[in-house]
């Protein structure tokens, strides 16, 4: 007697469609950490060259591919969310190439045709890593490179780490009560409200982003970890609070460049 299909598990909600309007005023307005620390991170790292051709996978409405488009890049954007897809074309007056797709499947990019790729703050929502890392192995080119920025995944674990303060010792220090198990957490898309609308994220350790990597013939050529320049308003613990914002990062940056392969 044959045994009956096992369904496949239903993919975790991730995509950030129905906070589009929300998400794309909080991004760019002027001050957020996408604006004014990511963006000139980012373009620092990648040194875009007139003419490459630049993925922006993830990209949500558009704010670093129109950044890569200005540095002089013809720019491929992809993200799972409609609603923020439709946002990044109004923006972008048809400069940038978008799509509605999932991180994992890009059929209408073919092998080795691009040179950079870009994930920024969304790996952390992708639920299937291994096979979207496979999916930018595929379209770069040989010693094309990837760049993905994430949350900290060793300072910023949703609902496993917070900050604490010791009074004794006027120290403001991060406490982690957990960093090496992956997990899958269910987080409200509206930091510090209650409006009922979810996504999930998934913390993973460094080392299985290197693995990851590794399993796709990558290698990891730079990493760079970016802290907050914010400072705190006066008060008794202003001080703590803006040493503890200097030493413990906010972001992870990796640089990986795909390893040619002999034929």
């Amino acid at each position: 007697m044959e045994k009956p299909l096992k369904k496949k598990p239903t993919p975790a909600p991730t995509s950030w469609g129905k906070v589009a309007k929300w998400y794309d005023e909080t991004v760019e307005q002027t001050g957020s950490y996408q604006q004014d620390l990511i963006l000139p991170n980012l373009l620092r790292l990648m040194e875009i060259r007139k003419g490459e051709r630049v993925l922006d996978l993830a990209c949500g409405q558009g704010l670093f591919s129109r950044a890569f488009h200005a540095a002089g890049a013809k720019v491929i954007a992809a993200d799972i969310s409609r609603e923020l897809i439709d946002i990044g074309k109004e923006k972008s007056q048809k400069e940038i190439d978008f799509h509605v797709a999932s991180a994992h499947s890009l059929p209408f990019l073919a092998k080795g045709s691009i040179d950079k790729v870009a994930i920024v703050l969304a790996l952390q929502n992708i639920e299937d890593m291994n096979a979207t890392l496979a999916e930018c192995a595929r379209v770069l080119t040989p010693r094309g490179r990837a760049y993905l920025v994430l949350n900290h995944p060793a300072f910023r674990i949703p609902k496993e780490s917070s900050w604490g303060f010791d009074e004794k010792s006027k120290v403001q220090y991060r406490r982690v009560d957990r960093y090496l198990s992956s997990l899958k957490i269910e987080v409200n898309m509206h930091p510090g409200s209650d409006t009922g609308e979810k996504t999930i994220s998934f913390h993973r350790p460094l080392q299985a982003y290197a693995k990851a990597l590794a399993k796709q013939n990558f290698c990891i050529c730079r990493l760079e970890e970016w802290n907050s320049t914010r400072k705190s308003e006066k008060g008794p613990r202003a001080q703590a609070e803006d040493r503890a914002r200097s030493e413990i990062p906010l972001f992870l940056t990796i640089e990986a460049q795909k390893m040619a392969t002999a034929s």
